[in-house]
């Protein structure tokens, strides 16, 4: 990316803007962002490590003879059994992120980045939910997440730094989910070129938020969110509005008027 100019934001600017969306539409960008949670757009993976101690020895000591029940003989079966429901539980949780989560979760930031520009509306959660749109957003979505499961299969550090490469694709979905998947991977990581350190720290800047939320019996939390996704949707209007400047992408492609 030779010769290209990258301006910078601050994140005073954009929590400036965020609170004067959330004055007059906060309860909204809380139910909106409760649609986000749910959708588990900022769950991150991490690995399950199960251990199975089975302990010495034969039987129990007060059992004995054809009476008794055969527990090490069980064990194996109570193993299958506990790894089957595991898989099937694995195996549902990733169908609803998929097919529920994904298009959800590009239907709240649509929200979020609407909000800012063209007022609250709660209607806009049903967007990637529509016939035209639903297979485009989800085959984005999931060619995002194996790219980003590929670099954390690496090391920690370059799969956080290709998070938040990718952090941008959801934004651009609900600008134009039409766009094409590689399409939006591929202008999420040059809206995000020279941004992702400043990034890092904009997410940091919330642990005070998100610590005295903790304080609330955690429910507090809950009430932050809104503050945060409205800040993270005001970052997506200076990137794309970056982007378009910088001839990334066109006003067409992305379907703006």
């Amino acid at each position: 990316m030779k010769g290209t100019t990258i301006a910078m934001w601050t994140r005073a600017e954009l929590k400036s803007r965020a609170k004067a969306v959330l004055k007059v539409s906060y309860w909204k960008a809380f139910l909106a962002s409760l649609a986000v949670l749910f959708a588990g757009g900022s769950a991150k993976g991490a690995p399950f490590n199960f251990n199975f101690r089975t302990g010495g020895g034969g039987a129990p000591s007060g059992i004995s003879g054809g009476g008794g029940i055969d527990w090490n003989g069980l064990l194996p079966v109570f193993i299958i059994i506990f790894a089957v429901i595991l898989v099937l539980a694995l195996l549902f949780a990733l169908a609803f992120r998929i097919f529920l989560g994904f298009p959800l979760e590009v239907s709240g930031r649509r929200y979020f980045k609407q909000a800012a520009t063209d007022g609250a509306d709660l209607n806009h959660l049903g967007y990637a939910f529509n016939k035209t749109t639903y297979w485009l957003v989800i085959k984005a979505m999931l060619l995002r997440g194996v790219y980003n499961f590929l670099w954390y299969l690496l090391l920690i550090v370059p799969g956080i730094v290709k998070a938040y490469s990718y952090s941008m694709v959801p934004y651009i979905l609900a600008d134009n989910p039409h766009i094409g998947k590689e399409r939006a991977i591929e202008l999420s990581r040059r809206m995000t070129f020279g941004h992702k350190w400043n990034m890092f720290v904009l997410d940091l800047s919330f642990l005070g938020w998100y610590l005295l939320g903790l304080l609330a019996l955690g429910v507090g939390v809950l009430f932050v969110l809104p503050y945060v996704n409205a800040t993270q949707a005001e970052l997506y209007l200076v990137l794309r509005r970056q982007a378009l400047e910088q001839g990334l992408c066109t006003h067409e492609e992305l379907r703006l008027t």
